[in-house]
């Protein structure tokens, strides 16, 4: 199992969206394109396909830890409380 395929199966277990991809990776300080993010969820084959590098799976994990946690406090803490959604989406089903 390679980058590309942990990536995947997080987007699905989160129901992420590119955007949603997108914010979570800037919360890790990390900036990149709509269009970048999609060329890692192509088919290995696609000619567009971009493997995931290992920093840009850090970056994303990093910023799944502040979005389900929250940031650090200045005490060295982990925020305590229940995740936000992203401003102006409802993630109800």
């Amino acid at each position: 199992m390679n980058n590309n395929d942990v990536m995947k199966k997080l987007r699905v277990a989160m129901k992420f969206t590119d955007d949603d991809i997108i914010k979570v990776l800037e919360l890790a300080n990390f900036r990149m394109t709509k269009t970048e993010v999609g060329a890692i969820f192509r088919a290995d084959d696609h000619p567009n396909f971009k493997p995931c590098g290992d920093q840009i799976l850090r970056n994303f994990l990093n910023g799944l830890i502040i979005y389900t946690r929250g940031p650090r406090d200045g005490s060295g803490k982990q925020g305590a409380g229940v995740p936000k959604p992203f401003k102006g989406e409802d993630k109800a089903e």
